[in-house]
């Protein structure tokens, strides 16, 4: 798992974009001065008349993106989390939401992994504000090869969805030729019967490398990719809870509102067990390298495993 190529998710978006572009002619890209960072310019270069760069105007943009949808265009708004799920909140609500239009939002540089960036920046927040717009989907893929075939799900999807990526360059573990999307299914990766880990994002790798170094202590851990957070596998999550009796829930993002606080919505109305919950414990970010940042706040294998170590104990 070590030598596994890395491939920041950012990436992934821009250079899927470009490549769906030929197949769907309706797809449309829209970035609010950041094409170089989120990536987006790779569309702007291969189809500029289907690209549209709305400048520093966030909330205008989600508007224009409005527009678009309702005309029968496929728009992907492109801009960083904090911006595109803070900044344009309201828009998102009023103007995509509220009329269940068909708008992708494509949201790059989210969490602690901005790193230098720092937490004006870090955006910690956006799954927990998107959750609460009736209607959104939500989408944070794990690697390369899952963020590819998530936004192919994406156009393919009537309805408004907000997708995340990272600025971080993450191991692509997923196997390009059998790898299969599903929105709003999980994914088992692992089996186990002490304790679950149920993860998304960038946190799915770090649980795999966790559930390894737990198995050769003699602690059997099942490991569940949530990629699609909103509307939630209840299916997949019941079944680990009635079949494992602990969960541990890691994700980088703050742990109210977030994958965490969805697991555990589930959990109990309808199979109450512990949930354990990794993220950023209601703080701010601050500046630093990306990786140093991410052991900072606990979101590592090695904190997972203490986390699951301690939690099995107390079973």
């Amino acid at each position: 798992m070590a030598d596994m190529i890395k491939k920041a998710t950012r990436e992934s978006y821009g250079e899927a974009l470009a490549e769906l572009g030929d197949k769907y002619c309706n797809l449309y890209v829209l970035d609010a001065d950041l094409a170089a960072a989120t990536k987006t310019g790779v569309f702007k270069k291969k189809f500029p008349d289907r690209h549209i760069d709305c400048g520093i105007a966030e909330a205008n943009m989600m508007g224009v993106a409005a527009g678009l949808a309702a005309t029968g265009k496929i728009p992907f708004a492109s801009s960083f989390a904090m911006f595109a799920a803070g900044r344009a909140f309201e828009i998102v609500r009023n103007s995509i939401g509220y009329p269940h239009l068909n708008v992708k939002i494509g949201a790059t540089h989210a969490g602690i992994s901005v790193g230098e960036d720092g937490a004006t920046h870090q955006c910690n927040e956006d799954i927990a504000l998107m959750r609460t717009i009736p209607g959104m989907t939500i989408i944070n893929p794990a690697d390369d090869v899952e963020a590819r075939a998530a936004i192919e799900a994406a156009i393919n999807f009537e309805g408004p969805v907000y997708m995340r990526f990272g600025r971080l360059a993450t191991p692509v573990f997923n196997d390009k030729e059998s790898y299969k999307f599903e929105l709003g299914k999980g994914i088992q990766l692992k089996d186990g019967s002490d304790v679950t880990i149920i993860a998304t994002g960038l946190m799915v790798y770090e649980a795999l490398t966790a559930a390894q170094a737990l198995e050769s202590e003699g602690i059997s851990a099942r490991v569940i990719n949530i990629h699609t957070i909103k509307p939630i596998d209840e299916e997949i999550i019941i079944k680990a809870a009635k079949e494992t009796g602990l969960i541990v829930t890691a994700e980088e993002h703050s742990v109210i509102g977030g994958l965490g606080s969805a697991v555990s919505d589930v959990v109990c109305a309808s199979c109450p067990v512990r949930v354990v919950k990794i993220g950023v414990n209601d703080v701010f970010g601050y500046s630093g390298p990306a990786v140093a940042l991410l052991k900072e706040f606990g979101l590592c294998a090695e904190n997972v495993v203490k986390t699951v170590k301690e939690a099995v104990a107390a079973k």
